[in-house]
């Protein structure tokens, strides 16, 4: 696949996005999980969620580094063998915003609702839709798409970084938040985010099964899993996207939706010209 790399300064990355401390919490807001290592699929999924958006949305970088000047992130790791282990359950994790995306609440002050996603996807329908599941009075905590998704422990993906298995893999790459949801005001601390194991974290363990919500999974359609009879409207490459070298498509379907995603690249390239 194509392996072409748009560079530009940071200030064309903000463009059109929230600093994390000039969050509208009124607002629908977009929380992309950012690092640098995957810039330009942070600019392609701002780019496409503004494309098909059918109303005006927040766009939030997670940018780890910002967070801590912030004191609200302060997760220790160590490097082994050229890949990030975190100190606290001795595990190894592939983006600076494994842990960030639990601050989402947090930003919000436990005030509305947010959307969480992963920096490797593309939408292809309205974001919208995904807000209005979320009813005022709703008892749900969070919404996502329930995978039963397992991938082969200690394979490689993106970068030459591993994959790990845990409870609910894939559940925290889009998650839709009810921010001021009791479950989330009560039983949810800074001190969680910054202390408590991934799998604890991306396993929602604080949360009761009745309290997430399910999404179709057109809203995180998984490359390599998700059924290809599936019109996706969120398009999530697993394994790392047409933007690495070594990314491979695995079906017709991933192939397709990768020649898609070229062309949403492309057009986003030249919208920054």
């Amino acid at each position: 696949m194509f392996c072409t790399k748009y560079n530009n300064n940071k200030k064309k990355l903000e463009k059109g996005t929230k600093n994390i401390m000039n969050v509208d919490c009124k607002l629908p807001t977009v929380y992309i999980g950012y690092d640098p290592t995957e810039d330009d699929y942070f600019r392609t999924l701002v780019y496409s969620i503004r494309k098909h958006a059918s109303a005006p949305v927040q766009i939030v970088p997670l940018d780890q580094h910002e967070l801590r000047r912030a004191g609200l992130y302060s997760r220790s790791y160590e490097i082994v063998d050229g890949r990030r282990v975190d100190v606290f359950d001795g595990k190894p994790y592939s983006t600076e915003f494994s842990f960030t995306r639990f601050l989402v609440p947090f930003l919000q002050q436990f005030s509305g609702k947010a959307i969480f996603m992963d920096s490797d996807m593309y939408v292809r329908g309205d974001i919208m839709e995904v807000f209005n599941r979320c009813n005022a009075g709703s008892n749900k905590a969070i919404y996502c798409v329930k995978h039963n998704y397992t991938q082969v422990e200690g394979s490689i993906k993106m970068d030459n970084k591993l994959q790990q298995n845990y409870f609910r893999k894939n559940w925290s790459s889009f998650i839709l938040w009810n921010c001021d949801h009791p479950s989330i005001k009560r039983s949810y601390t800074l001190s969680d985010v910054n202390t408590k194991s991934g799998s604890w974290l991306h396993g929602f363990y604080w949360l009761e099964n009745d309290e997430i919500g399910e999404l179709p999974e057109e809203w995180n359609w998984l490359d390599s899993h998700s059924p290809s009879s599936i019109s996706a409207k969120n398009v999530h490459f697993t394994l790392g996207g047409p933007l690495f070298a070594t990314w491979e498509p695995t079906r017709k379907a991933d192939a397709m939706y990768a020649l898609e995603y070229g062309e949403l690249y492309k057009e986003m390239v030249d919208s920054n010209d």
